[in-house]
């Protein structure tokens, strides 16, 4: 979708103007930061679309930075990393961030990725209203309830669970819901599932405690079982 507006959060200028430069020529509008203690602010301010967010950046971090916008937004963010530490990459997903790509990367690559993001936050062609127990999704207006009670999801943690609530019962493995929600699969992606079904279940425990709606099964992958 042309002219959606892309906030790139990234100190190293080259870096930043690289990636505006391919942005750009992809059809969507783009602003730049190069501190993080400007991010959040700036967010509040123009409501992006999506944000690319570095992980090491002056003034607050990338973790800080996504931790305080997962306050008040659902933005979909896709961390941008020079660490090759799995565990950096994991504390990003964790704790909100749809997506992350490793430095160096081919712009190409960055573009292909923001698309497939920004694909799965936007409403689906034919919606439907899906019901599994007390848990109700509409995929018209992405809103989530448990027994009337609303639960905010990032675009990733909507899509694992329009998957699994279409299908209750049904096992699926991490690179079928790779597959599903991401639209890609890369080594050690399936990594990216776990983070995103933990989120999926502090979140449905909030509401229904002690209820366990999304197992695991042992060697295979994930179900919805109400």
């Amino acid at each position: 979708m042309v002219d959606e507006h892309i906030l790139i959060v990234e100190d190293e200028i080259k870096i930043a103007d690289l990636l505006s430069d391919y942005l750009l020529k992809a059809g969507f509008k783009v602003s730049c930061l190069a501190r993080g203690d400007e991010a959040v602010e700036q967010v509040k301010n123009m409501a992006p679309a999506l944000i690319l967010l570095d992980l090491m950046l002056p003034g607050m971090d990338g973790i800080t930075v996504c931790r305080e916008v997962r306050r008040f937004s659902n933005v979909p963010i896709i961390m941008v990393t020079a660490r090759v530490e799995e565990m950096d990459r994991l504390i990003g997903l964790e704790i909100g961030a749809d997506d992350y790509i490793c430095k160096p990367f081919s712009p190409r690559e960055v573009v292909a990725r923001v698309r497939a993001v920004l694909r799965r936050a936007r409403p689906v062609e034919t919606p439907r209203r899906l019901i599994a127990g007390p848990i109700t999704l509409d995929e018209y207006t992405r809103q989530v309830t448990i027994d009337e009670k609303a639960l905010s999801l990032t675009p990733s943690e909507f899509g694992l669970l329009n998957v699994l609530i279409a299908s209750p019962e049904r096992v699926f493995s991490r690179s079928e819901l790779l597959d599903k929600v991401q639209g890609y699969q890369f080594e050690g992606y399936d990594r990216t599932i776990d983070s995103h079904i933990k989120n999926l279940r502090r979140k449905i425990a909030d509401i229904l405690p002690g209820k366990e709606c999304i197992l695991t099964i042992y060697g295979v992958g994930y179900k919805l079982s109400m």
